[in-house]
């Protein structure tokens, strides 16, 4: 599932190509891509100006010109690719967006069917960024500039619960997933099966600077792609995944001390960890 970096990635091209564009036509295709809708897309949409892109975590969302919002969440495979009208379309094209004018039109892909677009009212003030009622709930993202770096890292030390759980907790902190985990534990020398609550201040503190510095590396590499699912706007696939030190790197040498990359099994995924680097003290202090 495409993560912080990804989306962000992908909300960058949106506001570049559809930014005070008025919507013409909405074309579903499949109904499956549409969730939690109340009535037609095309009539919640035609005639609608985007006022620009907005994320919180793992959510996209086009704020209209009418106080609501076309919200869009990837799932495991979605895509939203700008394309010309000309262009063919794509095997799993599922919702087609024209506006008024020649420029380029909008299309959600999604080979699984797991993401999907809705309309939804915008709610909050404008340091939440009028959010989507469904996503009020979710976290701000490290990179969010109004995140509480003391409430974050009190929050984490106060779960009594493993720190990579916490990390994948998006009402804790959204927009983290397995991969950037993985690599922010990794960054930090902590195992993935630490408690929070014997986490240190100041090594919790240190985690939340690796996590930044993991995404705005991933972010200027264009996110990490393992295959064709996960693409920016224009079709073209992150490279991070040449950079990463822990994930998918089971029997590969630790780049700090040159111990083989292990894999063990965990919620349902997998995670990678240097068994020299990340000790497994769940009980013990910094």
């Amino acid at each position: 599932m495409p993560e912080l970096p990804e989306v962000e990635v992908v909300r960058r091209g949106l506001a570049e190509h559809v930014s005070s564009r008025t919507i013409e036509n909405v074309d579903v295709l499949h109904a499956r891509a549409v969730r939690r809708q109340e009535g037609p897309l095309n009539v919640a949409l035609v005639g609608r100006t985007v006022r620009c892109v907005s994320r919180r975590g793992k959510y996209l969302w086009l704020p209209l010109d009418d106080g609501t919002a076309l919200v869009a969440h990837l799932g495991m495979s979605g895509q939203l690719l700008m394309q010309p009208k000309e262009a063919p379309d794509e095997k799993h094209l599922r919702v087609r967006i024209r506006f008024d004018d020649e420029g380029r039109e909008l299309r959600f892909v999604d080979q699984r069917t797991f993401g999907g677009l809705m309309t939804a009212e915008l709610v909050g003030d404008d340091r939440d960024g009028h959010l989507p009622a469904d996503i009020v709930n979710i976290a701000r993202d490290p990179l969010d500039p109004y995140v509480d770096d003391v409430a974050f890292i009190e929050r984490l030390r106060s779960k009594d619960t493993q720190i990579k759980r916490a990390l994948l907790d998006q009402s804790l902190v959204s927009g983290i997933g397995n991969i950037y985990a993985d690599e922010s534990l990794w960054r930090a020398r902590l195992h993935g099966r630490r408690l929070t609550g014997s986490v240190g201040r100041a090594k919790a503190a240190e985690l939340l600077t690796h996590v930044r510095d993991v995404m705005t590396d991933a972010l200027a590499q264009g996110g990490t792609s393992f295959d064709a699912l996960y693409v920016n706007v224009n079709g073209e696939s992150g490279y991070f995944d040449r950079s990463l030190d822990a994930y998918g790197q089971e029997g590969e040498p630790c780049h700090r001390c040159g111990s083989a990359i292990r894999r063990e099994h965990f919620m349902n995924r997998s995670s990678f960890f240097c068994p020299r680097c990340q000790r497994d003290h769940p009980q013990g202090r910094d």
